[in-house]
């Protein structure tokens, strides 16, 4: 670990998915990291990563410009982790996904920070009628409007230790005998390793990456959905039926999920949105432009890990009997 240096980098939601991942690799690089977060209290685990005193979270909100101010304060980079799966309240994609790069792009450039990476999402298309989709794209134009020189990272979906793809593909296999492929499953994904995400993150906040650019990342393999179901019931020793479900039975079941969290008040998370089935209906891979570009992850020198090298180290609690399960169940 590189000793502590003064160099302030600013991670607006660095206590989630990526962001635990983003400051620990920036602890390592002997950066002080500021963690700007709704709430610091839920983020004080992220403290061990460091020295004493080398990270620590401040409250900020995306709707409250002086708390975004406030955080950015002293920045030579900032990182913009926020985004949201599903709408909750004020917390919308509107107001997070929209309009939230541009009110911290606008406050990092008024603090005189010299970087500012946004982290957007691939496979995000104009035509879509995600309503997901169209503000993720609003942000990335908010982000560059206000930053002019800002870095758009596009990865396509996660994996990790503790992440929403395989863990929850794990979770429905050990509880269900039956597994949807929404669309008949061929769409495509790219799964990318979130320690490479926060690898090329670390580099943006230190100034390894072009201004400017847009930078798509995925890992080595392109999967369609159906391979990834495939693939969970393998490394987890179970025998499943996969159903194609046309994109129209997929709808009405998202609409019973959403009526149900309507009716609990917000109390049931849907596994699955109207929004989400329409994301369904596009690829999320790497495009060729980016790669001719150079502005992936091989364009970086980094060797993307594989799902195989990662998954089954966590993905075996999911095992009828765990990590000593050998038979199908």
């Amino acid at each position: 670990m590189a000793p502590v240096s003064d160099r302030l980098v600013t991670v607006f939601g660095g206590s989630g998915f990526v962001g635990r991942n983003l400051v620990r690799s920036l602890a390592k690089r002997g950066f002080r990291v500021r963690v700007a977060v709704r709430r610091p209290d839920l983020a004080q685990y992220l403290m061990t990563a460091g020295a004493v005193g080398q990270i620590h979270g401040v409250q900020a909100n995306l709707r409250y410009p002086a708390s975004i101010a406030a955080a950015v304060e002293g920045a030579e980079a900032v990182v913009n982790l926020v985004g949201v799966m599903h709408e909750r309240g004020a917390n919308g994609f509107e107001a997070v996904q929209a309009f939230g790069p541009g009110a911290i792009g606008r406050a990092a450039k008024a603090a005189g920070v010299e970087r500012f990476v946004h982290v957007s999402a691939l496979g995000m298309h104009a035509g879509s009628g995600s309503l997901y989709a169209k503000t993720k794209l609003k942000g990335e134009e908010a982000a560059r409007t206000a930053f002019e020189d800002a870095i758009i990272v596009r990865p396509s979906v996660m994996f990790g230790p503790d992440d929403d793809l395989f863990n929850r593909f794990g979770a429905l296999a050990r509880l269900s005998p039956v597994l949807p492929l929404v669309g008949g499953g061929e769409v495509k994904f790219q799964p990318v390793f979130v320690g490479d995400v926060a690898e090329v993150l670390a580099r943006g906040a230190e100034g390894g990456l072009k201004p400017g650019a847009n930078y798509e990342l995925g890992g080595q393999e392109v999967q369609t959905l159906r391979q990834i179901f495939d693939y969970v019931l393998k490394t987890t020793n179970r025998r499943r039926l996969l159903v194609p479900m046309p994109y129209a039975v997929a709808n009405v079941q998202a609409t019973v999920f959403e009526l149900a969290r309507t009716l609990s008040l917000g109390l049931f998370t849907p596994p699955l949105t109207r929004d989400q089935v329409t994301l369904l209906r596009y690829d999320n891979i790497v495009s060729d432009e980016a790669k001719q570009q150079g502005l992936t992850l091989e364009g970086l020198g980094i060797q993307a890990a594989t799902t195989e090298a990662v998954v089954p180290g966590y993905l075996w609690r999911f095992r009828k009997a765990g990590q000593f399960e050998n038979k199908l169940a």
